[in-house]
């Protein structure tokens, strides 16, 4: 098929380079023209494990190609990919501004039986309403929804083994031609209408962010009675009905996604008259936890935060990407650098420009001088590290592991103090 991608962002580009190599030619829109440049040489803007190879492929095979203009990506499409940023507005809604002035600019230029697919996510009622505003220009265009579940450091993996394809539509030839632009993907797909296939984005990002800020609770808890949070979520896990995914204690969830739709999904909840409070209490805790962690690193400092150094292992929101998104570990050096310290931080992908943060080489240099190192991304690169050169590189003695990926026993032996979370 002929398909057009607008947006060339972590959504965008898998999308694209991954139907590219289902043997669809493909075309993406971009109007940054230093990330266009990039793309056409095969390299790509953000770091994704495996997308380079792939963007390299599509491009040698010619089924790839990028595009300054949105009308020539859309010229002769099959099917278009809206893949844009709806990022969260002052209400806490998804802002649908981007998406708005693309399907403007592109409309007038969309010929019949043309199908227009969210991959964006949008607020619930999307596509009945853009469903109407191309019905009034008799374009003939069909509006679906397919959302993503991509998650950032192994997206390229999740795109060709996905959980399930979901397509929201009710037009059933419209479903037929996802299902066959999908072909050879070993997934099953949920056929659905628009609204619900909108809400299951939102519902399946806010019940991970659910468990991740369970977790969290139950690691505060255990602090509180005594108990090591980690043995206590291990042997939740082993029940099928509860699993070990999502269980990991830490500083909080953040990233492009679950603030965001978490968020919005509060925002559609009051916007049809339904108090939605456990999602409002998950929002609550997870802002906590951050403070939760930054007040550790405060105990840690007997002599103040004010004029101490702190050394920072991670930058990213998480592991395997790039991404400084909402990152707790950013919002951490933040606040930390807001109170006075010098922030000596490594981060092996993701870099930031803050005052008072100075971005290091390497884990060892981050600790040099460091009062109090704080671990605020769980890198494994991290847990190679000789404890023992951390101990003589750093001026104090004191270890924050808001990831809980130290072994305290290993740390305490070398006379430091081991703060982790829930342990």
């Amino acid at each position: 098929m002929d398909v057009a991608v607008i947006g060339a962002g972590y959504v965008g580009l898998v999308q694209a380079a991954g139907l590219a190599s289902l043997g669809h030619r493909v075309r993406v829109g971009e109007n940054n023209r230093e990330k266009m440049e990039m793309l056409k040489a095969g390299r790509s803007p953000i770091y994704e494990p495996d997308l380079e190879s792939i963007l390299g492929e599509g491009l040698a095979t010619g089924l790839l190609s990028f595009e300054a203009s949105n009308l020539a990506v859309v010229t002769g499409a099959e099917v278009v990919f809206i893949a844009v940023p709806t990022p969260q507005g002052e209400d806490g809604a998804a802002n649908m501004s981007i998406v708005a002035v693309v399907l403007d600019e592109i409309a007038p230029h969309l010929h019949e039986g043309v199908l227009v697919v969210f991959k964006s996510t949008v607020p619930v009622g999307s596509v009945a309403k853009y469903q109407q505003f191309f019905d009034e220009r008799s374009a003939g265009v069909t509006v679906l929804s397919n959302p993503e579940f991509l998650r950032e450091g192994s997206a390229v993996s999740d795109f060709f083994h996905p959980d399930r394809i979901v397509i929201g539509t009710i037009d059933q030839r419209a479903a037929e031609r996802m299902m066959e632009l999908y072909r050879g993907l070993d997934s099953p797909v949920v056929v659905t209408d628009p609204i619900s296939s909108e809400m299951v984005k939102y519902g399946s990002n806010a019940y991970l962010a659910t468990r991740i800020t369970f977790a969290n609770a139950m690691a505060n808890l255990a602090e509180a009675v005594g108990a090591d949070v980690r043995d206590v979520l291990l042997g939740m896990g082993y029940d099928r009905r509860i699993g070990h995914h999502f269980l990991s204690p830490g500083p909080g969830f953040g990233g492009s996604c679950f603030p965001k739709d978490t968020s919005a999904l509060v925002a559609i909840a009051e916007e049809a008259d339904y108090d939605f409070a456990l999602l409002k209490g998950v929002i609550a805790v997870n802002d906590q936890q951050r403070q939760r962690v930054f007040d550790k690193v405060a105990a840690a400092l007997p002599d103040g935060i004010d004029g101490a150094t702190v050394g920072l292992w991670g930058l990213a929101f998480k592991a395997g990407t790039d991404d400084i998104r909402d990152s707790p570990a950013v919002d951490l050096a933040r606040s930390l650098a807001g109170g006075g310290a010098h922030i000596r931080a490594f981060d092996p992908q993701a870099t930031v420009d803050l005052e008072g943060v100075e971005l290091v080489a390497d884990p060892l240099d981050a600790a040099k001088g460091a009062d109090v190192l704080l671990i605020a991304t769980e890198w494994a690169d991290f847990q190679a590290v000789d404890l023992r050169k951390v101990r003589e590189a750093m001026a104090g003695t004191a270890i924050v592991d808001a990831r809980n990926i130290l072994d305290p026993d290993a740390v305490r032996r070398l006379g430091m103090e081991y703060y982790g979370v829930g342990r």
